[in-house]
């Protein structure tokens, strides 16, 4: 059985190469299989191995999940990104945050609570130059409307829109967007709120550090599967940074 499999951020960086095609694999293999034998091909790999994430057809899975000949398979590191749909969105393209705006209002809507996250020019004491931001786009856009949904079902609210930048990005410069309207102020607010956090814990997005001296790609901690699906209604959203 032949594949091909997707590498991302630090991964992809540390592979030197964003795709690699796995040949005379056993069939049935599972995405664990195909970890490992991606860790023959790349020993510097290795000390990752604890922290990888795997996805089949832009679904995250565990690592005995079985893998088809014709299967999407990604290695992503810790996230810290449908297709097609306005609402949720993958660019490289500058964020337009009033069309964002736009694009969630509604007649029936008494407010709109919007988000937007800015690169600033200092972490953790660090001076910092600059962004950069990679994505696994195809998979980010369902895992937003995955979000949207859980929104949907805790607050009352008219329509949700997220817009995430990949490439370089400068001071100042607008990283993501989330836009969420509702009937009542509270619960856009509220809904907006958790959003954010959601998309930072759980969408294949990845943020570069690059200061004067030295670069650093920002990752969270291990993320499998399980961890995908949403914490209790009663849970506390805890603030992100």
């Amino acid at each position: 059985m032949n594949v091909w499999v997707q590498l991302y951020a630090s991964l992809a960086e540390a592979a030197g190469t964003r795709r690699v095609s796995l040949s005379d694999l056993p069939e049935p293999a599972t995405a664990g299989d195909l970890g490992e034998a991606i860790f023959r091909l790349y020993p510097q790999l290795r000390a990752l191995r604890e922290s990888i994430i795997y996805a089949v057809n832009a679904e995250y899975v565990e690592s005995d999940y079985p893998v088809g000949a014709g299967d999407e398979v990604a290695l992503i590191p810790p996230v810290s990104g449908g297709e097609g749909d306005p609402h949720f969105r993958i660019s490289a393209d500058p964020l337009n945050v009033q069309a964002l705006h736009d694009l969630v209002l509604r007649p029936q809507a008494g407010a709109v609570s919007l988000f937007v996250g800015v690169v600033r020019n200092n972490n953790l004491g660090r001076d910092v130059d600059h962004l950069e931001y990679d994505a696994y786009p195809a998979m980010a856009g369902k895992v937003m409307q995955q979000i949207a949904e859980e929104v949907r079902r805790r607050w009352d609210v008219t329509e949700v829109a997220m817009h995430h930048r990949t490439g370089r990005l400068e001071i100042g410069e607008a990283s993501v967007a989330i836009a969420v309207s509702s009937p009542h102020r509270a619960q856009a607010i509220d809904a907006c709120h958790y959003a954010i956090d959601r998309l930072k814990q759980i969408v294949p997005i990845w943020k570069k550090e690059v200061w004067s001296d030295g670069e650093h790609w920002i990752e969270g901690r291990v993320t499998p599967a399980t961890e995908a699906k949403p914490a209790p209604e009663s849970a506390a959203v805890q603030d992100g940074d």
